[in-house]
């Protein structure tokens, strides 16, 4: 009995793979995927109730389950109760709260659709974005939700607590969907930020053009490309400083570690000799962490350089950013989330509030409800 559950166990195989496991590491898994499928008929185990789709609108669906360029099955869920306790996040009520207003309900039915098996054309199988693009318009007909280029990982973007919380108007948001689409998110660590950092550190005094910027980025010339490098043009000169580009990339990789961002900007930033930085620098690396076209750090350097020196350490702002840890909606946010028209023009930098609907300032997790206003 001990050997035929054994090679039962052999036989399946099983593959466990989590939502932040990185494409380099789901590319060294595919060779087992292939050996284990290979002239074997699959079949389903079990359906998990959970994907990337919440109860009001189709998010952008995570690539990893089309990277290996099978078809696949779509399961859609519904469910018809008039009060849903079923699609829960964290970031909603408690558990049991939940378990007790799904219990005081004596019928919680559930509807399970199995749509066609959709098999990926050969452009889809080199495309995984766009095999995941499509499988998801089928999967958002079928529930009648609407369509939305947002994320999970923009939700968490625009959700992240902190000192740099991303204000409504941030074009970060634009950044993380572009960086996503064009991979360079994909694998991106602590140890390639820092590596990342170095390099820009290293041209520092270097503006690139778009064709230097596809080279830094071993990256072809394209539309997306071309979008992405607009983004940090802030003298409309065609010219950006790739410092600013690290940043964005660690702030939307990294959004609940935002001092290890500053961190970071303040090692590319500071001069060598006292390793400290002056009151430009500063608006350079607060306004790109934010993603904010303009932010005036005049009366927040002055509170932190307090001999008056002119310049500031990592040290002194990490010392400030213990006394006012909301330091960014006390001394640069306060005066710009007034009620206002927003903003219909690109402004001077390429982080334009133009790049986000301003319209939408909430984003839902799954199962999450958004409030009525």
């Amino acid at each position: 009995m001990t050997a035929a559950w054994s090679h039962g166990v052999y036989t399946c195989k099983l593959l466990f793979v989590q939502m932040n496991v990185v494409r380099s590491r789901i590319w060294k898994l595919l060779p087992r995927m292939n050996q284990t499928c290979e002239g074997l008929q699959c079949f389903f185990l079990m359906s998990f109730d959970f994907s990337m789709m919440s109860s009001k609108e189709a998010l952008s669906l995570k690539v990893g389950a089309f990277i290996p360029a099978v078809p696949v099955q779509p399961v859609v869920l519904r469910y018809p109760n008039k009060m849903d306790t079923i699609t829960w996040t964290w970031q909603g009520p408690g558990a049991f709260e939940i378990l007790w207003l799904t219990l005081c309900q004596f019928h919680n039915p559930i509807e399970i659709e199995y749509l066609p098996l959709y098999t990926p054309s050969e452009e889809e199988k080199n495309n995984p974005a766009l095999f995941a693009n499509n499988v998801r318009h089928i999967m958002a007909k079928a529930l009648e939700l609407p369509i939305t280029d947002l994320s999970f990982d923009d939700c968490q973007l625009s959700q992240a607590k902190g000192p740099l919380r991303v204000p409504t108007n941030s074009s970060l948001l634009q950044f993380n969907r572009l960086a996503r689409r064009l991979g360079l998110r994909t694998g991106t660590t602590d140890t390639v930020l820092q590596q990342q950092a170095s390099r820009a550190r290293n041209i520092w005094g270097y503006r690139l053009g778009l064709e230097d910027f596809a080279q830094y980025l071993d990256l072809p010339v394209t539309d997306m490309l071309t979008e992405l490098h607009s983004l940090f043009n802030q003298h409309g000169d065609g010219q950006i400083d790739v410092r600013e580009y690290v940043i964005a990339l660690s702030v939307v990789c990294q959004p609940s570690k935002a001092m290890d961002t500053l961190r970071l900007a303040f090692g590319m930033y500071e001069a060598k000799e006292d390793r400290a930085i002056v009151e430009k620098e500063l608006a350079s690396i607060l306004r790109t962490a934010l993603g904010v076209a303009e932010v005036d750090v005049t009366e927040l350097f002055s509170a932190i350089d307090t001999l008056d020196a002119g310049k500031i350490t990592h040290d002194d702002f990490c010392r400030f950013v213990v006394q006012h840890p909301d330091f960014a909606q006390e001394y640069l946010l306060s005066s710009r989330e007034t009620p206002s028209t927003p903003h219909t023009v690109p402004l001077t930098n390429g982080f334009s509030v133009d790049h986000y609907n301003t319209e939408e300032p909430t984003c839902s997790l799954p199962g999450q409800k958004k409030k009525d206003n």
